[in-house]
């Protein structure tokens, strides 16, 4: 036979082989794979493929300083097929590639930092963990509350601003977790009121319980606007002593529903109680209610003397099942009922990742139910461990109808911070239904701001209805709200004159109180009492001090902490102030700070920089 006829298949096998080789491969990165079939034989199983990556933004830039540790480097550098997880339940196909040897084929792969730019970008990748469409991954069902940022208002048209009081810390600790995992924090996750008064201030608290608070209003230099001017209101609730503290009777109710599952969940919360029983007095009452398919009863109320039997019944908690919230809730309150303590503290502190599955689900329903419950006497406070199936909506929805605090847990730290060095805040109300509410002189106060409180508003009216619910004040509690004020005639102001807005007074000889910028005004009840109070403060030049830095320690790093929160926000009052400024506002400010609190703020600072191209 010639030896033409001999190589001519031989040429054209050797053309084509490659040529099907490399159509095959196109086709495995172009679309998904169909092995075999799934698990109950319905249908084919199918690979996903990871799309090319877009270009690395400031925020995967910040992970690396996050991600120091030189193992981490290494497998987000180049993962080899030995180090990848064990497959779950979420990875059959793969597992059936590797049988069909798929996993030899990865291997033969070129590697992707050698490789040239057009094999880079058609080379197949296990699905990312980051992906949304990733299989088997847990979906994020988290709730949030969204909310505008309050707008600049004009004092002639709208010269009176009213708002309830906020003692809840939950944001300051989203906020903390998202930047130490190297995510800028959701916007709506950022309450700037939180933030500030996530930290301690030592302003001048009353002499004595008959006042249960005093406020301090000082006028100050906008460090982020030169145009503009700070009315800093600073209340501090009076600090019961021990021999002074009600006795307590406490329902822990603790969410054991499968979705407590994780390492900062159950475990992180049954740590966290161990601790606030050993901060608790003899003759506090503790009881224990859990709730997954049904709700149950772990303790009757107990004795907090009796330490061992407390403890023994939290550490044999364990999770399971849905979320039956509301017959756990009712519970819960049969039992502080029981052991209802007269002119003492009754509370149902609720320990949750926040879901509710099974029976009254429905945020307004609950809202209700802890309405109706509050009037009895027991009050609720929150507390929030977790994520991805976080619901702050409805934390915040019972709080602050339960008279209490909403609070988040995400490490043995902040549980510390909360139940054991802030216990008697956390636990022990000197007053309720605080409400604020503040009026502002057209004379001389053009516009005003108020810096947070979104959530937290009120109508005009509802400040002198004692049937309106507002906030509670604990023991020791130190609440600041700051607005940022625009002066009459300052070339700041952004909202034009009315042409035909003139005061009008009856008093003949002229405007009354011209000399004032604003009236501040505090309602609240005793824990005990159904009738309000009323605290009253003016606010003239006697309030303000000539220069930034002469504003006290305390003011100026709650000053940092609110440009700060806006800056997460989005807000365009501070857009052009740079994180550089607010880290050295709060850097000088920073003074004794005992626990680390504020060191750890400034770390939180370099860390959105970091990640905010903006910057």
């Amino acid at each position: 036979m010639s030896r033409k006829l001999i190589a001519s298949p031989a040429l054209a096998a050797l053309i084509a082989l490659p040529v099907a080789g490399y159509s095959a491969f196109y086709l495995m990165e172009t679309s998904p794979l169909t092995l075999g079939r799934d698990a109950g034989g319905q249908g084919p199983v199918t690979v996903p493929v990871e799309a090319p990556r877009p270009k690395a933004a400031p925020q995967a830039e910040a992970r690396k300083e996050i991600a120091s540790s030189p193992s981490v480097q290494e497998s987000e550098a180049a993962p080899p097929v030995a180090a990848q997880p064990a497959p779950t339940s979420a990875e059959p196909a793969m597992d059936q590639m590797s049988n069909l040897g798929g996993a030899a084929t990865r291997q033969a792969l070129p590697n992707r930092a050698t490789a040239p730019l057009a094999a880079q970008e058609r080379m197949i990748a296990p699905p990312s963990p980051d992906a949304d469409a990733f299989i088997g991954q847990t979906p994020n069902t988290e709730r949030l509350t969204e909310f505008d940022t309050n707008p600049v208002r004009s004092a002639l048209e709208s010269p009176v601003s009213t708002f309830s009081i906020d003692v809840d810390t939950a944001s300051y600790a989203f906020v903390r977790r998202s930047l130490k995992e190297g995510l800028l924090p959701q916007p709506d996750t950022v309450r700037v009121e939180e933030m500030v008064n996530y930290f301690p201030y030592d302003w001048a608290g009353p002499a004595d319980r008959a006042e249960p608070f005093r406020s301090t209003v000082t006028v100050m230099p906008t460090p982020w606007n030169s145009g503009t001017k700070l009315m800093h209101i600073a209340i501090k609730g009076y600090d019961v002593q021990p021999a002074e503290k009600p006795k307590a009777n406490l329902v822990f109710l603790i969410d054991v529903s499968g979705s407590m599952d994780a390492p900062d969940k159950l475990p992180l919360l049954k740590s966290s109680f161990r601790m606030l029983v050993d901060k608790l007095g003899a003759d506090d009452t503790v009881s224990i209610v859990t709730y997954a398919g049904d709700a149950g009863t772990v303790l009757e109320p107990t004795k907090a003397s009796d330490k061992a039997k407390i403890l023994s019944a939290i550490d044999t908690l364990s999770s399971g099942g849905s979320t039956a919230g509301e017959a756990g809730l009712r519970e819960a309150y049969r039992l502080a009922q029981q052991s209802f303590v007269k002119g003492g503290v009754n509370r149902v502190m609720l320990a949750t990742d926040g879901d509710f599955n099974v029976g009254q689900t429905d945020d307004d329903d609950l809202k209700r139910l802890i309405e109706e419950k509050r009037a009895s006497g027991v009050f609720l406070s929150v507390l929030g461990f977790g994520r991805g199936n976080l619901n702050d909506r409805m934390m915040q929805e019972i709080a602050q109808n339960g008279n209490g605090q909403a609070v988040y847990i995400d490490t043995l730290a902040e549980a510390e911070k909360a139940l054991v060095e802030e216990a008697s805040s956390t636990l022990f109300p000197i007053a309720k239904d605080v409400k604020l509410q503040v009026e502002f002189n057209p004379q001389a106060i053009a516009e005003y701001r108020l810096i947070g409180y979104e959530t937290r508003a009120l109508n005009r009216e509802d400040f002198n209805n004692d049937k309106v619910d507002a906030g509670e004040i604990g023991s020791g509690h130190s609440v600041t709200a700051i607005y940022e004020i625009t002066p009459k005639g300052s070339p700041a102001q952004q909202i034009d004159d009315l042409r035909y807005g003139q005061a009008r007074t009856d008093n003949a000889a002229g405007i009354a109180n011209a000399d004032e910028y604003a009236f501040v005004k505090i309602r609240y009840k005793l824990p005990d009492e159904d009738a309000s109070k009323l605290i009253t403060t003016p606010v003239t030049a006697a309030n303000e001090v000539a220069s930034f830095d002469a504003a006290s320690a305390d003011q100026r790093f709650s000053v940092a902490v609110a440009a700060f929160g806006q800056k997460l926000r989005g807000t365009s009052q501070v857009a052009s102030y740079g994180y550089d400024r607010i880290s050295e506002i709060a850097a000088a400010a920073r003074g004794a700070d005992t626990f680390g609190y504020r060191g750890e703020f400034l770390s939180l600072v370099r860390l959105a920089s970091a990640l905010d191209g903006r910057r």
